[in-house]
């Protein structure tokens, strides 16, 4: 039997078990009073509030095209997800219907960026590309066929993926056989009701498909849920076309930048609302209605189990949500000891295991219930996980170190420009990752700056500095605010009007679309997923905070961004240490006698505090910048190191920008930031007992049991990026005393 006769066999199967259950279940079974009324019969219950185990399954967090096992896999911006699962026959023996489906499973997924193509997992874990190679707009046959930006994915019961080609404003459709086509949409932008070949879409991104085979559009930028009926024909089922939020009949119904879809069989659907960050539910008749307002999260991707609970893949923080059928949710994966990115698709197999592609570290992962042993996990996985790739502690619940992208990956190309013009020329750098910021309220440690501010003037245009595609569907934020900012792919560009002079005027409304509220104002500017930027193109002015604050790096893990490495900059001045100091843990400095700290062997909990700051090459006088990395090592009074110091024990380190929002608290002691009302210089009191490193966090204290009574040097290393190190002021002379009589007599 060949493989497509094995296929339509099994979709046959499948077909008729789906009808079979939903006639028992409407006419024999009736509906269990206590389901929602949307909810079907089937298999059992979707377990509710479970906490999840993360495998890696495909993707090494390195951005590329590499087809092959999973765990050597690569991918550009893997996004939306559809599984494929063979069909069992009641009364197939269980141990023959696990081998089937660990054989025949598929996770099909779109890998948008440079990559454009339409990739699968199968059952042993092995990716492959089935369609696409090439940023383009063609059909045929699929080692030809090309798509631009592709995003949502589907598949119906036929076997036929549908693909929501965002930078293409198109549906495709992708067979078994192996042929593309234009389902719906002309290629070009806009909005427009009809037979397929003359519909006209706004950067969908989100697609589903029911049991009918009616095919559901997140027609995102137009802000409707669409529908394209089995005959190729196009309407609008809800949204009036302008962003919004507001439930009600389908044409006065308003969504916000719509991302994903999920279906019931009898059509009606689910929207992740991006731009309101709430879930919404659409009739089959269009009627809107809120199912979630406010996630904890802004949903993106989106799937339903055969009950109705759905699950919602989220940025900002980037979780995974399970959302029951009357609006209970839970974060599933809230305690993970590390974090996703860009979490983008979702899908669910019927085990109720999740499969998750996070867009930002190249990666995809399967998340199974923690309370079920990880053999039993593993056997049950139509889609084989990498289990030895990245073997875990005995005990262990997730693969931390498989999540986020890999320390591997290059940076950007961007050949040393600035985001200003002279691009090759010089620019003064007024701030750098990790230095203490305060806020608005008196706060001097609120937040740690998060990248590279370079000082320019005031409606001064900011270009871009690497050709880049934008990835996130709301690329552009904060319109009329000081943080007003562009994300191009990996980069950041903030402080400036985007798409915008100074007055106002647009600068390319191609690629910068102005929205205005209801009175005709200026409300936001959206740049669609897709766009691309080329070197020097124009993204904005700066606003009135003079300068532009450069982030480098995936969602949550940004990097510094002076490893770009800029022209002409330069940094030969070390860096200067004002002050170093053991205090308690009330912040009150320990006392000082002939030129010496007195440590009182008894005493615990002790920190060490220094006072630093840098200069670079060219700045004004004025400007203090904080510093890189940060140690110390202790030494006899001699100046030899004792045991276990002959190195620096570095433990500030700003290479990557933590996510935590205490992190400021845990580098920086009180006193640290801007503490006087009117003043322009900024203290930086670095707590060298905490870590901060690798974007990671831990406090701790120094003992003085560890060292005994006697006379030491407590040497500070205090680096900036350029390797310039302080050497005045780095040495601190203490001595540890002895424990008093009494206090010898006591602890006896």
């Amino acid at each position: 039997m060949t493989h497509d006769s094995r296929m339509r066999g099994a979709l046959i199967w499948l077909v008729a078990g789906l009808t079979a259950a939903a006639l028992a279940a409407t006419f024999v079974m009736g509906r269990p009073p206590a389901l929602p009324p949307f909810e079907e019969a089937g298999p059992p219950r979707t377990l509710l509030d479970w906490s999840g185990r993360v495998s890696l399954l495909a993707g090494d967090g390195v951005r590329g095209a590499d087809d092959g096992p999973g765990a050597r896999a690569r991918f550009a911006d893997p996004w939306g997800l559809a599984l494929w699962e063979a069909p069992v026959r009641t009364g197939t023996d269980p141990g023959q219907a696990a081998d089937m489906a660990a054989h025949t499973a598929r996770l099909y997924m779109t890998d948008a960026g440079d990559n454009n193509r339409i990739r699968m997992v199968d059952g042993e874990g092995r990716v492959a590309t089935v369609a696409g190679g090439g940023e383009g707009f063609a059909d045929g046959p699929a080692a030809t066929a090309r798509f631009d930006t592709p995003s949502g994915l589907a598949l119906d019961l036929a076997g036929n993926l549908y693909i929501a080609d965002t930078g293409n404003h198109a549906i495709r459709k992708l067979t078994p056989a192996g042929q593309v086509s234009t389902l719906a949409g002309t290629g070009s932008p806009g909005f427009r009701d009809g037979p397929g070949a003359q519909a006209q879409f706004n950067g969908p991104i989100g697609v589903a498909v029911d049991a009918s085979g009616r095919v559901y559009v997140a027609d995102t930028y137009n802000d409707r849920i669409r529908i394209i009926q089995p005959d190729g024909t196009v309407g609008t089922l809800a949204g009036d076309g302008r962003p919004g939020d507001f439930d009600g009949p389908g044409p006065q119904a308003r969504f916000d930048t719509p991302t994903g879809l999920a279906v019931s069989a009898r059509g009606e659907v689910w929207v992740a609302d991006a731009g309101n960050g709430h879930i919404r539910h659409v009739s089959s008749r269009g009627d809107v209605t809120t199912l979630l307002r406010d996630a904890p999260t802004t949903p993106i991707g989106l799937t339903r189990t055969h009950d109705g609970v759905l699950y919602a893949a989220g940025v900002r923080p980037a979780i995974v949500l399970q959302i029951a059928g009357d609006g209970r949710w839970h974060a599933i994966t809230r305690e993970m000891p590390g974090r996703f990115s860009r979490p983008a698709g979702v899908a669910v197999d019927a085990h109720g295991a999740l499969y998750l592609s996070d867009a930002g570290a190249y990666r995809v992962h399967r998340i199974a219930s923690a309370a079920a042993p990880v053999h039993e996990a593993a056997t049950a996985a139509p889609v084989a996980m990498i289990a030895t790739a990245h073997a875990r502690p005995e005990g262990a619940e997730h693969d931390a170190d498989a999540l986020g992208p890999s320390a591997l990956n290059p940076l950007p190309d961007t050949g040393g420009r600035w985001p200003l013009h002279p691009q090759l020329g010089w620019h003064e750098v007024v701030g750098t990752l990790g230095e203490v910021r305060g806020d608005y309220d008196g706060e001097s440690r609120h937040h740690l700056h998060g990248g590279l501010d370079i000082r320019g003037d005031v409606g001064q245009p900011v270009v871009a500095i690497a050709d880049a595609k934008v990835s996130s569907p709301f690329a552009a934020w904060g319109m009329g605010r000081l943080g007003e900012g562009l994300a191009v792919d990996t980069i950041q560009y903030i402080h400036m009007r985007v798409g915008r002079l100074p007055n106002g005027e647009g600068i390319d409304p191609a690629r910068f679309a102005m929205i205005l509220d209801d009175e005709g104002e200026p409300q936001r500017i959206r740049v669609r997923r897709g766009t691309r930027f080329a070197v020097g193109d124009v993204l904005g002015t700066i606003n009135r905070m003079a300068h532009v604050h450069l982030a480098v790096g995936a969602s949550g893990y940004e990097v510094n961004a002076a490893t770009l490495g800029f022209a002409n900059y330069a940094d030969s001045q070390p860096p200067r240490i004002d002050g170093i100091a053991l205090v308690d843990v009330s912040d009150r400095p320990l006392p000082v006698r002939d030129g010496r700290v007195q440590v009182a062997a008894d005493a615990r909990d002790l920190r060490i505090v220094v006072d630093a700051w840098d200069q670079v090459d060219r700045n004004l006088p004025r400007r203090r910048l904080g510093l890189y990395a940060l140690g110390y090592q202790w030494l006899d009074a001699s100046g030899r190191p004792l045991p276990g110091h002959e190195s620096p024990r570095i433990s500030i380190e700003f290479d990557r920008m933590p996510i935590e929002p205490h992190a400021v608290k845990v580098a920086y002691a009180p006193g640290s930031g801007i503490t006087v009302h009117g003043s322009a210089v900024t203290r930086f009191r670095y707590e060298l007992t905490n870590t901060l490193r690798g974007g990671r966090l831990a406090t701790g204290y120094w003992q003085p049991s560890e060292l005994v009574p006697g006379d030491y040097l407590l040497r500070i290393t205090a680096r900036d990026f350029s390797g310039n190190e302080a050497v005045a002021g780095r040495d601190l002379r203490v001595t540890i005393t002895r424990p008093s009589p009494a206090t010898s007599a006591m602890d006896g």
